[in-house]
């Protein structure tokens, strides 16, 4: 299985102070044939202009990974988590049982970028949980960025069987596909090529194959590897 999911057939909603992209169904945006890949629910690109954010709201029920590419984001939660996130980190909080929080743009006047992953947990009604860790770039390769198991500098825990690995390269990179996996690949910037196909900024491939194989990813890139169950 290989699919090319580009950046202009997702959904899109301009609210005036935030512009998102949908890479899956969500709020007013509906597509049945898209309502999640795997355990990874939800992939928004958020644009938030300075002083914009999203007031106190609630959630359950859902690991959120929050990927700051440009700016600063400005999170609260009813858990007593005040933290700032900032490009180079990456944020979880477990929704569990119930969490409450809101998200602003930690400046007035810039602009912020981000990605928020929700991936659905292997079991309902957890402890809420937060951890914000930094991503280490000084040497090249792909970043464990969360996992359900290795957890250590960098890596922040997902209640799911599920690897998300952060990527800045240069020229190549080569991963190794484990037979039976899912895969989903976010570009956020810079081109990409696998298996023969171009990605430009905003495109996603999903992939799976019965056999382990070894794929060079080629290009200047910054992107996301979703490695599912």
């Amino acid at each position: 299985m290989k699919y090319i999911r580009r950046s202009g057939a997702r959904g899109f909603a301009d609210h005036g102070w935030l512009r998102s992209y949908h890479s899956f169904s969500f709020a007013d945006y509906y597509d049945p044939q898209f309502m999640g890949f795997r355990d990874l629910r939800v992939i928004n690109q958020d644009h938030i202009a300075g002083g914009g954010g999203f007031p106190t709201h609630g959630h359950r029920d859902m690991e959120i990974l929050t990927y700051v590419t440009k700016g600063a984001l400005k999170h609260q939660d009813s858990e007593g988590n005040s933290e700032v996130i900032r490009p180079g980190e990456i944020q979880k909080m477990s929704a569990g049982s119930g969490i409450r929080h809101s998200e602003f743009n930690a400046s007035d006047e810039e602009p912020t970028e981000l990605l928020q992953i929700w991936i659905l947990p292997a079991k309902d009604q957890l402890k809420p949980g937060y951890e914000q860790k930094k991503i280490d770039w000084s040497t090249p390769g792909l970043k464990l960025i969360a996992s359900s198991e290795e957890t250590g500098p960098g890596t922040v825990h997902v209640e799911q069987d599920v690897l998300v690995f952060a990527a800045k390269q240069q020229e190549t990179e080569r991963f190794e596909f484990q037979a039976g996996r899912y895969y989903w690949i976010q570009l956020i910037e810079g081109e990409l090529e696998l298996f023969g196909e171009k990605l430009q900024p905003g495109d996603a491939f999903a992939y799976r194959e019965e056999k382990t194989v070894t794929e060079a990813l080629k290009g200047k890139a910054h992107y996301l590897l979703f490695d599912l169950n």
